[in-house]
C-alpha cells in the first residue's frame, strides 16, 4: 500500500516528460533545402524527424507536407497541395500528425480528406478527442463473430450473394457499368446506425451528383470524405484513411456502420505515387511493394469490432484495368476481402441494371444467411444459368432443338424470367424478401407435368 504514491507520482513525471518532449519535438525547425513539383526536401531536423511527420512553413501555412522518406541529405516530404509556391531557404517545422475529432454533429456533412467542411454548411465542430488517421485494426482473435444477416434491399444481393453486418465486400467494376448507382443503392439498406462515404479520386462534377441524387434522402444521415482527382496523391491516400477513422468513431460507441469506399483502386494509386516519390521501384505493373502491405492494414481496419462495440460493414469499389478483374490489385484485394460483387459490361450492353454477374459473384458469408432450401435453390439457379449462358451461341445458330435436353429446355424457359426479376432499376422500390418475388416470378415458368 506503500508503494502506491510512489507508483502515482512515477508516472506523474513520465507523463510530464512525455508532454514536454512532444511540445519540444514540435518546435524543431528545419529549412527547405530542394523543391519539386509537389514534393520538398528538409535539412537541420536532424533525428528528430520520422516517417509520417508532418512539416508546416514557419512562416506561410500553405505548405503543409508529410515526410516519406529520410536520408542523409535530409527528409523528403510530399506536399499536401499541388500548386504551393516556395523558396529555398525557408523555414519549416515539424507539427503533429493530422487526426481527426469526429462527432454525431457531422452527420449530413462533406469534408475534406483533413476534416475540414467543404459543403458551405459553416463550421464543422470538433468532438472531444482526435483519433489518428492511420490506426492499426482490431485484435484478430478479440472481434465479434460475424453472424446477423444484412438486407440491402437489392434482389440480386440478397438472393444471390447474401450480406452480414460487419462483412467487407468488393463491387469489381470497369468504368461505365453502374458501379456508382449500385453503391447509391446499397447506401440506403436498413439497420445502419450511421452512414460514411469516402470518394476518393473522383471526378469533381461526381461529388455533388452523388451526395444529391445517388444518396437522395440518406444524405443526411452520411458523412462524405471527398478528395477529387484533381487534389494530390496525399490528400486521395489521406481520404481513405480518414473515412475509416471516422467509421470507426462511431463503431467504437457500439453502432452499426455502412462505409462505402469509392475507389479503392485509386487509393492504391495515390499509394503508388507516394512510394515512387520515396524512391521505392515498381515490381508489379508500376505498383511498389509497400501498395500491396498498405491494402491490408486499410480494409481490415473495417469489419466486427471488439466484443462490445459495434460493426463497420465495408463496401469498397474497385476499378478493374480494362475489364482485367486479374490485375495485381483487384485481385490482391479479392483475397482480402469477405467476398466479391463483379459488374459485367456486357449484363450492362445487354441493358440489365444492376449489372451483376452471378456466376462470378460470391459471399464468403452465405451460409450465414441461407436456408439449406435456399442453398440448394442457389445451386440449382446457377447450374441453369451457366447452361443457357454456354449455350448462347448454340442457340444463336439455330442448333437448339426443344424436348431433346430437359436442363437446357428448363434454362431456356427459366433464366430470362430470373433475369428480368432480377433487374432492378436504382428508383423502384426496394425488395424486402428477396426469394419470395423470385419465386413469384417463376412460379409461371415450373414445367407443367
Amino acid at each position: 500500500m506503500a508503494t502506491q504514491p510512489k507508483s502515482r507520482s512515477l508516472q506523474r513525471l513520465v507523463d510530464s516528460v512525455r508532454r514536454l518532449d512532444a511540445t519540444a519535438a514540435v518546435e524543431i525547425g528545419g529549412r527547405i533545402a530542394e523543391a519539386g513539383p509537389g514534393y520538398l526536401r528538409v535539412t537541420g531536423l536532424g533525428a528528430n524527424i520520422s516517417l509520417g511527420d508532418r512539416i508546416v512553413g514557419a512562416h506561410d501555412a500553405r505548405i503543409q507536407s508529410e515526410v516519406i522518406r529520410i536520408g542523409p541529405d535530409g527528409a523528403l516530404a510530399k506536399l499536401y497541395g499541388a500548386d504551393i509556391r516556395m523558396s529555398l531557404g525557408a523555414e519549416v517545422y515539424r507539427a503533429a500528425p493530422i487526426g481527426v475529432a469526429p462527432c454525431d454533429q457531422w452527420r449530413g456533412r462533406i469534408i475534406n480528406a483533413v476534416g475540414e467542411p467543404v459543403d458551405g454548411a459553416g463550421p464543422l465542430p470538433a468532438g472531444a478527442a482526435s483519433a489518428p488517421l492511420d490506426r492499426a485494426p482490431p485484435m484478430a482473435l478479440s472481434r465479434q463473430r460475424v453472424r446477423h444477416p444484412l438486407k440491402t434491399g437489392v434482389r440480386a444481393i440478397d438472393a444471390f450473394a447474401p450480406l452480414c453486418f460487419g462483412q467487407r465486400i468488393g463491387i469489381f467494376a470497369g468504368s461505365g457499368v453502374g458501379k456508382s448507382t449500385l453503391l447509391g443503392m446499397l447506401a440506403k439498406s436498413d439497420g445502419f446506425d450511421d452512414v460514411v462515404i469516402g470518394l476518393v479520386g473522383e471526378r469533381g462534377r461526381e461529388l455533388r451528383e452523388f451526395a444529391e441524387d445517388v444518396l437522395g434522402d440518406r444524405r443526411k444521415e452520411a458523412i462524405v470524405i471527398a478528395a477529387t482527382g484533381d487534389e494530390s496523391a496525399l490528400m486521395r491516400r489521406m481520404a481513405g484513411h480518414a473515412s475509416l477513422a471516422i467509421a470507426e468513431w462511431f463503431r467504437d460507441r457500439g453502432r452499426r456502420v455502412l462505409l462505402i469506399l469509392d475507389s479503392v483502386t485509386r487509393f492504391a494509386q495515390a499509394s503508388r505515387e507516394i512510394a515512387i516519390a520515396a524512391g521505392e521501384p515498381p515490381v508489379a505493373r508500376g505498383y511498389p511493394p509497400s501498395v500491396f502491405a498498405d491494402l491490408p492494414r486499410l480494409l481490415e481496419r473495417a469489419g466486427p469490432g471488439d466484443e462490445g462495440s459495434g460493426s463497420i460493414t465495408g463496401v469498397f469499389s474497385v476499378l478493374v484495368d480494362g475489364d482485367d478483374h486479374n490485375d495485381p490489385v483487384a485481385d490482391a484485394i479479392r483475397g482480402i476481402l469477405d467476398g466479391h460483387i463483379v459488374l459485367d459490361r456486357s449484363i450492362a450492353d445487354q441493358g440489365r441494371y444492376p449489372a451483376i454477374n452471378l456466376l462470378s459473384s460470391i459471399s464468403r458469408l452465405a451460409d450465414q444467411v441461407w436456408t439449406p432450401d435456399r442453398r440448394s435453390l442457389v445451386v440449382r439457379l446457377r447450374r441453369l444459368i451457366s447452361r443457357y449462358e454456354d449455350s448462347r451461341d448454340f442457340r444463336a445458330i439455330g442448333g437448339y432443338q426443344p424436348g431433346a435436353d430437359a436442363d437446357l429446355d428448363a434454362a431456356v424457359d427459366l433464366v430470362p424470367k430470373l433475369y428480368a426479376a432480377l433487374t432492378q432499376a436504382s428508383d423502384a422500390d426496394r425488395s424486402i424478401d428477396a426469394f419470395r418475388e423470385i419465386s413469384d416470378a417463376l412460379q409461371s415458368a415450373e414445367p407443367k407435368p
